[in-house]
């Protein structure tokens, strides 16, 4: 498996991550805890040194399995969790957001003993708090790496704004947006823009749109009700049908290489830039094969043109959140008193 820093902090990690949340959480189902355990243990043989994971995946739970399946290799791998949600006590759903620097603390020693580990090697703000200044978000993550209990910080989904002033109380090694052939709103927010100024390397999650960017779903496809594709705008059968344009594209690509439309969308992301790392996520061993089969894909600078030029003209239908979680994707601090 090849590696690639994030940005300038000298945090070297696989090429291709491993988002563990489907293994416990948002899709239907998911897989028991041996299960989980196993499909992770499987990535780490197959070379993957990122794995991703957070307190409301669950919640709570997925932390635990990543930390269970990657005690025997801690020192050999980097995990990144996430603070950010009201978690009602006994483990409920998370009831909005709450990044108050005491409730940050208590997250983290949490955290750290759900993982098994005495250090969180890149801990993100999970979603911005608009009721609490980034500064003090950004100072309280930086006294716990001065006390070394957190390596590196990071933000997802904050705006640009956000974005600067976090980094000039604690320079933030990494941001992680969705983002994806159908997902790019990070090329045109400033985000990626910014990330390349400061030295701050991307994670994309959903770098395959949920599955969707796979090829294996249709206007026919039903998500079970515990499956939050059901609420989303973009897996209506409406959508998908529309959407469909996006996958011909890629599998044409993929049909000329003897690839698959996900091997294509991966390598498309790696394409972007040397320091973006996607995080796919599986359940399935040949699943992960074929997403870790991108690392080693590299598209010709005809493939990258055919492909943008191809993308520009179709129009992704459906928004990315359902209309009662688009708030929390706005990404504004409250002001610093």
């Amino acid at each position: 498996m090849k590696t690639r820093i994030l940005g300038s902090s000298g945090l070297e990690v696989s090429a291709i991550g491993f988002g563990c949340m489907g293994l416990s959480f948002g899709y239907a189902g998911g897989v028991n805890r041996e299960d989980g355990i196993a499909t992770i243990r499987a990535a780490v043989d197959r070379g993957v040194t990122f794995f991703d994971t957070a307190e409301v995946y669950g919640p709570f739970v997925n932390e635990e399995t990543v930390g269970q399946a990657l005690a025997s290799v801690r020192d050999q791998v980097v995990i990144a969790t996430k603070f950010g949600f009201h978690i009602e006590p006994g483990g409920g759903r998370p009831k909005g957001l709450d990044s108050r620097p005491d409730h940050i603390r208590e997250v983290v020693e949490a955290s750290l003993g759900r993982l098994g580990t005495d250090r969180i090697d890149l801990l993100y703000q999970h979603r911005v708090d608009p009721a609490v200044p980034i500064e003090d978000v950004a100072g309280t993550v930086g006294d716990l790496i001065r006390e070394g209990k957190v390596r590196h910080f990071g933000l997802s989904e904050p705006a640009l704004e956000t974005l600067h002033r976090a980094h000039a109380v604690k320079p933030v090694t990494a941001i992680q947006n969705e983002y994806s052939l159908w997902t790019r709103g990070p090329e045109t927010n400033g985000v990626l823009t910014a990330c390349e100024e400061l030295g701050i390397g991307f994670v994309p999650y959903s770098p395959l749109g949920r599955g969707f960017l796979t090829g294996t779903f249709s206007k026919d496809t039903r998500f079970e009700p515990d499956d939050f594709r059901a609420v989303l705008p973009r897996f209506t059968p409406e959508a998908m049908e529309k959407n469909q344009a996006l996958i011909d594209l890629l599998r044409r690509v993929a049909d000329t290489r003897d690839r698959t439309p996900a091997q294509i969308a991966i390598a498309w992301l790696l394409a972007r830039k040397p320091w973006i790392v996607p995080i796919p996520g599986t359940t399935k061993l040949r699943r992960l094969e074929e997403n870790l089969g991108a690392a080693d894909l590299v598209l010709t600078m005809e493939e990258i043109e055919e492909i943008e030029n191809a993308a520009a003209r179709i129009s992704i239908e459906g928004e990315r959140y359902a209309p009662q979680q688009m708030p929390m994707l706005q990404g504004i601090s409250a002001p610093k008193p």
